[in-house]
């Protein structure tokens, strides 16, 4: 008797500046999954918008929302996806999407997150501007099924290995 093991549906999620990129790649690498950056799928309006540092609204990320979806959809073997899912409808309209989706948490202060991306100005559209912002859209998923919080300001190695212990155990809390 074999055992087959369930695909892995994750999604790296938190406030711009988190590390969801970074802990995304080096998990989806750890754990033989394809990576899908959710920031690539943004509309080009969209993304001029983030690029002016002004905010997208729940009508701006509609589209890209049902798009990141479909790109779950469409990776049966599983697949890490990047994203800031920040309010719980958004995490709620992937896991309509992809049933077992399960999120982990990059919690970060303000003042890192700002930090951050101010540091990445140049090589990212995304403003620091728009830090703040991220901070007041954020309905924390702490306390949901399939959430694992971790420490933003850790290493990435131990971010990784802590995410794929987690998905080890197929538990969802």
């Amino acid at each position: 008797m074999s055992f087959q093991a369930s695909p892995a549906f994750v999604v790296v999620m938190g406030v711009a500046g988190c590390g969801k990129s970074s802990l995304g790649s080096a998990l989806a690498q750890a754990e033989g999954l394809p990576l899908i950056e959710g920031d690539d799928h943004h509309s080009p309006a969209s993304r001029e918008k983030m690029r002016q540092g002004i905010a997208l609204t729940d009508a701006d990320r509609e589209g890209w929302l049902t798009t990141l979806g479909q790109l779950l959809q469409a990776q049966p073997q599983g697949a890490v996806l990047t994203c800031s899912a920040l309010k719980r409808a958004y995490r709620d309209r992937l896991r309509n999407a992809c049933p077992g989706l399960r999120f982990v948490f990059l919690e970060i202060d303000r003042a890192n997150a700002g930090q951050r991306v101010a540091a990445r100005a140049g090589t990212h559209f995304f403003s620091s501007a728009l830090v703040d912002s991220q901070f007041a859209t954020l309905e924390s998923p702490v306390g949901e099924t399939g959430v694992l919080r971790l420490d933003a300001l850790l290493d990435l190695p131990t971010l990784q290995q802590q995410a794929s212990a987690w998905l080890a155990t197929k538990e969802t809390a």
